[in-house]
């Protein structure tokens, strides 16, 4: 006997930066899965966690403050800018 079932899936729109989106299409194309699998992978596993007390370790808060930055630092930029040195793109 089959039992008939539907996966309901809907489309959904998302604005993530050019590089990292380059990054994931070679890793998709290399472990043979699409982004949309992925995505739905990671978001599983992301709302499948039940909630922890997330309590930051005292090494790290030693750490906090002893970076200054620029007022003017663009993060995503500076991201851009690393990952693709790293992914030499």
């Amino acid at each position: 006997m089959l039992l008939n079932t539907r996966i309901m899936t809907t489309k959904l729109t998302l604005t993530i930066d050019d590089s990292v989106i380059l990054v994931a299409k070679k890793y998709a194309k290399k472990t043979g899965k699409s982004l949309s699998d992925i995505v739905e992978n990671y978001l599983k596993t992301l709302t499948s966690r039940a909630p922890k007390d997330e309590t930051i370790s005292p090494r790290i808060l030693k750490l906090m403050g002893s970076i200054e930055l620029p007022e003017n630092f663009e993060y995503n930029s500076a991201l851009k800018d690393s990952l693709s040195k790293k992914y030499k793109l």
